[in-house]
């Protein structure tokens, strides 16, 4: 069989990371031999000059001293820039493991990422977009804060044509220019690796914004200080050469005065500014990194980026110059240092004007730029998952003119993007009209679930801007609500049949809302909470109302008895999953096959883990069809 896509690319990936382990095992040899140079210039520079000054040849021992000094110096330097760049190349190296874990569904070897799925939404925990094998564990490949929470939001709002001021359109776009600039990607990632393996925190830097140090005429109290040091500093030495009386005791009084009396204001800042400058560090190096690029045939890219990427006051300059401010007030961490340095100047009060002067002049920009970065970032996710599924498509959003008909979505080889490739089944699906639904039934471990998920994750995936698993996707937009997984809320005081009635009615009130774009509904066996009577009356009354609203979708059920509502009704079509038994055991090929499922197999699953079944039952021809 001819190699896909994604074999193609997951073996380039593995020759580029054994390489790369070739490299790194070179590189430690290196290491060690630049340690046994050190080591024996040191103990031969050390064993010759004691040798010559014992000789009492001062000036030789004093040239071979230099000499040694000189080339255990220089081979220094070579080894902790060769140490350097090996520790590069071990986080580049890692950041190559973690995408090819990701491109094999090797969940232990994909770095954890924690979301929390918004309470009562409409389908976040049924198509496991959250949790420690999902979805958002899979794409999530963010370097900052703000990238991580938008990457979510474009998910877990994927009912809404616009998010976070992008458009669908633009959104798609921007994934799909980032998708094939994977070293971009990477030196992005690997920019604040290097500084820290902790995400770039947006959150902090845009706090310094939100309460700035207001103290009335800061300037002239900086003059005043700056004159009330320098006079100590004066009087002080004059009293120590001239021993005249103590008067550097009254400006220093002034001035201790003065530092304690604006303390109080002062002191809320450290809390903000404390190792700061690495946040900032981290942000400077992923703008310069994009600075350092070009974009001939990105145009939205340049579009999204224009407010970090115009020739005209470039962010990395008062970004830097911010980080320095940081670093300086940051000094209070260590109090010896700060006290001393306060004594000899108004080292706060310096860099607290400095600080509100370039607070004033980023207020507007700043936000700008972490918002821009964090856009970046998150469509960097997107197109990292991808360019690590290049068999994927580029699903086709259609014109929204379009009649209730045809709305609705075509896809061909739908597949389960959180099933590894080996064990993927894909399946066909033609789903449109609004009123229109699929009664799906099958046998237990059939997979109704699974595919009714399928369905659900591939059009989060599509309305967030990304690629699909699929062969074909063609869709118009449509707002997505799940009743797959229900469980009770022992806290509200929640059954697990009243918490899948309340489910059902926030689906009902959404296929019923006035809003232009029809509901996509996917429920999992309805009502089966409840008895087999009271059942299959709901559901008949649940399927009657859903016919007569603006949506569509599908409802799988183990009730054969609800595929009766198709016969006559062009509205409703019935389709099915189904097992074969093959020597006694239960084979499933979870494919989807037109009209009502012709099987069951609960009872042989009982009597196959040793439970008790009707004697007549244990081999019951229906279960052998």
């Amino acid at each position: 069989m001819e190699p896909t896509s994604t074999d193609r690319r997951e073996q380039a990936m593995l020759r580029l990371i054994h390489r790369t382990e070739r490299m790194q095992a070179q590189g430690a040899i290196a290491s060690q031999q630049f340690s046994r140079w050190r080591m024996g210039i040191f103990l031969a520079g050390a064993a010759i000059t004691i040798g010559v000054y014992q000789q009492a040849w001062f000036h030789t021992g004093n040239g071979l001293l230099l000499i040694f000094l000189i080339g255990f110096l220089t081979i220094s330097w070579f080894h902790q820039r060769l140490k350097s760049r090996l520790h590069r190349l071990q986080l580049w190296l890692e950041i190559k493991k973690d995408s090819f874990a990701r491109l094999q569904l090797d969940w232990p070897h994909i770095s954890a990422n924690e979301h929390k799925a918004p309470e009562r939404h409409p389908f976040a925990i049924d198509l496991d977009l959250t949790g420690p094998h999902s979805l958002l564990s899979l794409i999530d490949t963010t370097f900052s804060s703000i990238g991580q929470q938008r990457v979510a939001t474009w998910l877990f709002q994927s009912n809404l044509p616009e998010s976070d001021g992008l458009s669908w359109t633009t959104r798609q776009t921007l994934v799909k220019e980032l998708t094939p600039l994977s070293r971009l990607r990477d030196r992005c990632l690997l920019a604040t690796r290097l500084i820290s393996s902790v995400r770039l925190n947006g959150t902090r830097i845009i706090s310094l914004l939100e309460a700035p140090v207001s103290i009335s005429h800061l300037s002239l109290i900086i003059i005043a200080a700056c004159a009330l040091t320098s006079l100590t500093i004066a009087l002080g030495l004059w009293t120590l050469l001239t021993g005249a009386p103590n008067f550097w005791l009254l400006p220093l009084t002034l001035y201790i005065g003065t530092y304690f009396l604006l303390s109080g204001s002062i002191h809320p800042l450290f809390g903000r500014v404390l190792a700061l400058h690495e946040e900032l560090e981290k942000l400077v190096s992923v703008i310069a990194t994009l600075e350092r690029s070009t974009f001939p045939h990105q145009p939205t890219i340049l579009q999204v980026c224009h407010s970090i990427l115009t020739k005209q006051n470039r962010p990395t300059q008062s970004l830097k110059q911010l980080s320095r401010i940081c670093q300086g007030l940051s000094v209070k961490a260590h109090p010896l240092i700060h006290l001393g340095l306060n004594a000899l100047l108004p080292w706060d009060l310096w860099f607290v004007g400095k600080l509100n002067r370039l607070i004033t002049r980023l207020r507007t920009s700043l936000p700008d730029w972490l918002d821009t970065i964090g856009t970046l970032d998150a469509a960097s996710a997107l197109a990292r998952y991808a360019y690590l599924n290049p068999d994927y498509l580029w699903p086709h959003l259609e014109a929204t003119n379009t009649t209730p008909d045809t709305r609705g979505l075509t896809a061909r080889s739908l597949g389960h993007p959180l099933i590894a490739r080996a064990h993927r089944i894909t399946n066909d699906l033609e789903l449109r009209g609004e009123g229109h639904l699929l009664l799906v039934t099958g046998s237990n471990m059939s997979g109704k679930s699974t595919f009714l998920r399928t369905v659900g994750i591939n059009l989060c995936l599509a309305q967030a801007g990304g690629p699909v698993c699929a062969g074909i996707f063609s869709w118009t937009w449509l707002r997505l609500y799940c009743c797959i997984r229900v469980t009770d809320a022992l806290d509200e005081g929640l059954s697990y049949f009243y918490a899948e009635v309340k489910r059902l009615k926030v689906i009902l009130d959404a296929v019923n809302s006035t809003n232009p774009h029809p509901v996509l509904f996917l429920i999992d066996e309805i009502y089966r909470g409840t008895n087999n009577r009271e059942r299959l009356a709901g559901s008949e009354a649940f399927v009657h109302a859903l016919q007569q609203s603006r949506g569509l979708g599908m409802i799988s059920t183990h009730d054969l008895e609800l595929t009766g509502l198709a016969i006559g009704n062009g509205h409703i079509r019935n389709a099915h999953f189904q097992e074969t038994v093959e020597e006694g055991t239960l084979h499933f090929d979870y494919q989807l096959r037109p009209g009502p499922c012709p099987t069951t197999n609960a009872l042989r699953i009982m009597a196959q883990e040793g439970l008790p079944v009707p004697p007549d039952h244990s081999a019951s021809p229906q279960a052998q069809k």
